[in-house]
């Protein structure tokens, strides 16, 4: 069975320490993890992942290690959160909103960790694992590869293999996956769980789509960022669709996972939802009925469970022109980050005023989401 995931599989254990040994004698290799050489000594470092038994061992030396490094350096402050909501010793689909490329899935993973669980399984779009040494981080880590790129016949004969992979990992080889709601990041700070999401996780055992979906215990995954990462960048790239497609150009992929894991955050949470309940769904529903309201109890918890700053508070304000949530804000607050949003929306390619309404939609719809639940 592993021969047929071989195009998208993470390694194996033993494949994993063999990779490692390769990695890290790598004098190519070695060299890049002199970056963080301020905070860590590298050749201690090195012998220390070197001398690791097992895959668990190994994220422990590694993975927690590089993002604690960047987390200390770009966050004010992490609250973690509903571990108790589940069994970690269980297996999960966890779905969460997508606001960063790298960091979304590695908050669960780090949360696990703290809590002396192995990472869980995490897809990852083959647009970014294009060059060999992210592919081989990206297998290291336990992440599993989605194939966007194809003929139409290949894309669906990749989503069937996905799903099939899925199932396989949870039903089989017992290990949580977390995957995003959707298919890229949110740009606009509006999250929504795709439909088509759920009918891809339905195509390995069609007939028993529903009790399927059940067993998985699809468990909502959310991620709180007081300064969006690559904020800048989504909004930009939102303003040039306006008028035309947008065509992403050489290394950007690889230039926002880089921006993602190094810009300022602040504060940031990170919520473990409760594991969705489907019984009470209609049974004389269509599928695609069904699919509908998972997705809006998918939805619900993610605003439900998300962490509101004051940036979010004033956006909203800014938007409505209004002192609606007025008291979660000080003067100082709004001046500060209109300072920031002024920086943010000056660019060469984009007039300021359309980047400064796609920023404030950034930090003002997740309000919008918590008022919907909330009425």
């Amino acid at each position: 069975m592993k021969n047929l995931f071989n195009s998208i599989r993470p390694y194996s254990e033993t494949e994993t320490l063999d990779a490692v040994r390769k990695l890290f004698t790598d004098p190519f290799f070695l060299h890049h993890l002199h970056y963080f050489s301020d905070k860590i000594n590298v050749d201690e470092w090195v012998k220390e992942v070197l001398a690791c038994k097992n895959q668990f061992e190994f994220h422990l030396a590694f993975a927690h290690r590089v993002f604690h490094y960047f987390i200390e350096k770009t966050c004010t402050k992490i609250s973690y959160s509903g571990l108790n909501n589940i069994n970690p010793h269980n297996q999960y689909l966890f779905i969460g909103n997508h606001r960063d490329i790298i960091l979304d899935s590695s908050f669960l993973q780090i949360y696990y960790l703290n809590h002396n669980f192995d990472e869980t399984r995490s897809a990852i779009g083959n647009n970014l694992v294009s060059t060999p040494l992210f592919a081989e981080l990206a297998k290291i880590h336990k992440m599993f590869i989605v194939l966007r790129s194809g003929t139409l016949k290949e894309k669906i004969a990749n989503t069937h293999l996905l799903s099939s992979y899925i199932h396989h990992s949870i039903f089989v080889e017992k290990e949580s996956v977390w995957i995003a709601q959707g298919n890229g990041r949110t740009k606009n700070g509006d999250d929504k769980t795709q439909q088509g999401l759920l009918k891809m996780l339905t195509l390995a055992e069609p007939e028993n789509a529903m009790q399927k979906l059940k067993l998985m215990q699809i468990t909502p995954v959310t991620i709180s960022y007081q300064f969006e990462p690559c904020d800048q960048l989504k909004a930009r790239e939102l303003a040039l669709t306006e008028n035309a497609p947008y065509i992403k150009q050489a290394g950007e992929d690889t230039k926002s996972i880089i921006e993602g894991v190094t810009c300022f955050k602040g504060e940031t949470h990170f919520v473990i939802g409760k594991p969705l309940q489907t019984d009470s769904i209609p049974h004389e529903l269509s599928l695609n009925e069904k699919l509908t309201i998972i997705c809006e109890q998918i939805d619900n918890q993610i605003y439900s469970n998300y962490f509101l700053y004051p940036q979010n508070f004033i956006a909203f304000d800014l938007q409505d022109n209004s002192d609606t949530f007025v008291k979660h804000y000080s003067e100082k607050d709004k001046n500060a980050f209109i300072d920031y949003l002024n920086e943010k929306s000056t660019i060469n390619d984009v007039p300021k005023e359309k980047m400064m309404k796609y920023l404030l939609d950034i930090y003002a719809n997740p309000v919008r989401n918590k008022l919907k639940i909330k009425n």
